[in-house]
């Protein structure tokens, strides 16, 4: 499907994921536009990872409905993956692989590679091409996979609590860097969805953001009209929320 400025690039409605008796994800609904960067934040728990899941087919919902660039992901999974790279919150390779082994081997499944990029990056954060991955700190092993992520130039970047691993210098050398960078290199057709507690470090970037807890949304807004109506950064805005009587909408 051809998407435009009008198509929500990811589309969640009333989506339920359930396990046993408990529900991760308990109605959720929002809708990305193309070329944002949007911040999707919670407290652990709060169902981020497992909403994340149903979009990329790693789990099926229970009910209600998931889309990527207007495609259902479980019945147009290679179309849906094709457009998009995914950094998980706990990063593993092959042990037996060096970097340049792992580079390769993701580079073999992608029509596109920027090698531009990769030297760049690995240069910017000091990974050896020849050391194995199984010698990689979590910190390093994050810093790979966002690598990775980035040089196929998808149309959409979905990072699950991607700065975790990261020490904060490198933390904010990546968010302006490297999220900027990949945004600017193609402006209003690149698409960041972010989940994230660590809010005030994506501060500058997050143009639009939906606050979960135990699986519903309880507050979504435009980064800017949010600051402006509160007069409060992202990350006070995200903790009154969650007070017991906060903000709510």
């Amino acid at each position: 499907m051809l998407m435009t400025h009008n198509n929500p690039v990811i589309e969640i409605r009333n989506l339920v994921r359930r396990y046993g008796r408990t529900d991760a994800v308990d109605g959720l609904s929002l809708s990305v536009p193309a070329g944002r960067c949007y911040g999707f934040f919670g407290r652990n728990g709060a169902g981020k990872t497992t909403s994340i899941k149903c979009l990329l087919n790693l789990l099926r919902p229970t009910s209600g409905e998931v889309r990527v660039f207007g495609m259902d992901p479980a019945r147009e999974e290679v179309a849906v993956k094709s457009r998009i790279s995914y950094v998980p919150d706990n990063v593993a390779f092959y042990p037996w692989m060096t970097v340049r082994d792992a580079l390769g081997y993701f580079a073999s499944f992608r029509p596109k590679w920027n090698s531009e990029t990769e030297r760049a990056l690995l240069e910017q954060f000091r990974l050896d091409p020849r050391q194995k991955t199984s010698h990689l700190s979590k910190g390093q092993r994050t810093q790979l996979a966002l690598v990775i992520a980035i040089c196929p130039e998808p149309e959409l970047l979905i990072l699950d609590e991607p700065t975790s691993g990261l020490d904060p210098i490198v933390r904010r050398e990546f968010i302006r860097t490297v999220i900027g960078a990949y945004q600017d290199a193609d402006p209003g057709r690149r698409t960041v969805f972010v989940s994230t507690h660590l809010i005030s470090e994506f501060e500058g970037l997050i143009d639009q953001f939906t606050i979960i807890d135990r699986g519903r949304e309880v507050l979504t807004l435009d980064a800017d009209a949010a600051r402006a109506r509160h007069e409060k950064s992202l990350e006070e805005i995200f903790v009154t929320t969650l007070q017991p009587h906060g903000v709510t909408a």
